[in-house]
């Protein structure tokens, strides 16, 4: 099997990133969440930088299987050594 592993790496990181986010966004408002936090909503800003990181994994990931499916090798394929005598 063939399966470059950026690709469920890259879902995981969005996946996480989004919920993050998303959570970051429904406390947006309240203040006694982050009050510790120095007045950052360090979900917020955390969750989209991970979405960023899964969206970015994820493509370079993609581009790579497909690259595979091509059969078409990412470095030239060298023959093997020869025994010398």
């Amino acid at each position: 099997m063939n399966l470059d592993l950026r690709i469920p790496m890259g879902m995981m990181f969005t996946m996480i990133g989004a919920v993050l986010m998303a959570f970051g966004l429904a406390i947006r408002g309240k203040t006694e969440f982050y009050a510790n936090g120095v007045g950052v909503n360090a979900d917020l800003w955390w969750g989209l930088v991970l979405l960023v990181f899964g969206v970015i994994v994820l493509t370079l990931g993609r581009r790579g299987q497909a690259r595979i499916e091509k059969g078409r090798p990412r470095l030239p394929v060298l023959p093997p050594p020869r025994n010398k005598k």
